[in-house]
């Protein structure tokens, strides 16, 4: 398995976001989305700001993979579905901390879409 080098780490975590492409069942990227991105440790995580709902996280959960760009970064990548509750609470306090500023009507939503929680790996 591949794993992020520290400059693309480095570049997507400072990244204000990042754009998701998941792949449709025939192979080809959907239309890249823009959405946040955060960093815990060496790994790198996407939520789903509709919950369930959202487009582009049912395509992601169907194919388990896309393309991202985000700081400079392009890279095919595999998405893997997190329900481990410690990783969650991480990533709860990595939204809080990275977006805080644009306040509870974008936070709360992200910190409730836990359950779509996606970790990022390089393909």
């Amino acid at each position: 398995m591949t794993t992020w080098t520290n400059d693309e780490l480095t570049r997507i975590e400072h990244a204000e976001e990042l754009q998701m492409a998941p792949s449709r069942s025939d192979g080809t990227p959907r239309t890249p989305v823009p959405i946040w991105v955060v960093r815990d440790g060496d790994d790198l995580y996407v939520r789903s700001f509709r919950g369930s709902a959202g487009a582009w996280y049912r395509a992601a959960r169907a194919s388990h993979e896309g393309r991202i760009r985000s700081g400079g970064v392009d890279k095919d990548v595999t998405l893997i579905e997190v329900s481990d509750p410690a990783v969650n609470d991480r990533i709860d306090t990595a939204y809080r901390t990275k977006y805080g500023r644009y306040g509870a009507s974008y936070i709360d939503p992200m910190v409730a879409s836990r359950n779509t929680t996606l970790k990022l790996v390089p393909r």
